[in-house]
């Protein structure tokens, strides 16, 4: 049985593809220019990796800002019961789970069996998230790629006060214009996304085992700032973590499928 999640979000779009239990395709890409386009290429890209078609596919969940979007999915699900499935699938001790993307931040709770039993959500300021970190990024001009390691270089994080990422970029251009240096103000970047996240986790009751998702999971520095933050240490996943809600999708069209359809 093949069945496929696609998650199309505020900044990539992402596909998994399993056969019965097991994950046999993955893909990533930027957005395109509408959510048909997202969703269409980037599963099209999976499924050829895959060697399938889309006549091949038994059923697909949708998830992310553009779920309702997408032709090809029989249903669709809410990113936070995705991502909170996604983790459980991949690991069954993951109680917590921090989703970082591109547009906002989620603390997610889940019990036992991989559902959702609370969340909070910061979804009002881009300034704890991907966008964020790709603005700052393009400010003291590096690639958003290279942000994290740069600022895993520094362990003297320079103090970025400011809760709006409109007035973080002028504060750090202005730490920029008084010739700091990179590695301190790339750390300072970090530390502050780092700070608006583990203000948002204290407003719920976090449990161990935690993991990360989302696109800032790869950023080493902000990894590295939130475990100081939040005095934890975060459980790596056997996947890639940017692809967990697509995962949590493909696993409830599987569900759905082996229910005759209906979940």
């Amino acid at each position: 049985m093949i069945v496929a999640g696609c998650d199309v979000g505020s900044l990539t779009a992402k596909a998994v593809i399993m056969n019965d239990n097991s994950v046999v395709a993955h893909e990533i890409i930027k957005i395109r220019a509408t959510t048909v386009v997202s969703a269409t290429e980037v599963m099209k890209k999976a499924l050829s990796s895959s060697s399938l078609q889309f006549s091949d596919i038994n059923y697909c969940c949708s998830t992310g800002y553009g779920r309702y979007e997408i032709p090809f999915a029989q249903m669709n699900m809410s990113e936070i019961s995705c991502h909170g499935l996604g983790a459980f699938w991949t690991d069954p001790s993951i109680r917590t789970i921090i989703d970082i993307g591109g547009q906002d931040c989620k603390v997610i709770l889940i019990d036992e069996t991989g559902n959702v039993r609370d969340f909070i959500m910061n979804d009002k300021c881009a300034a704890g998230t991907g966008r964020s970190l790709e603005i700052l990024a393009k400010t003291i001009g590096v690639e958003l790629e290279e942000l994290g390691p740069l600022a895993l270089q520094s362990k003297k994080p320079i103090n970025i006060t400011n809760k709006c990422s409109i007035f973080m970029e002028l504060e750090v251009l202005n730490h920029l214009y008084t010739r700091k240096k990179i590695r301190h103000i790339a750390c300072g970047i970090a530390d502050a996304v780092a700070k608006r996240v583990a203000a948002l986790a204290k407003a719920v009751d976090v449990e161990d085992d935690i993991c990360i998702t989302g696109g800032v999971s790869k950023n080493p520095g902000v990894i590295r700032q939130l475990c100081q933050h939040m005095n934890v240490s975060f459980k790596s996943l056997p996947i890639d973590p940017q692809i967990i809600g697509a995962l949590g999708a493909a696993v409830f069209a599987m569900r759905a499928r082996q229910a005759g359809g209906n979940l």
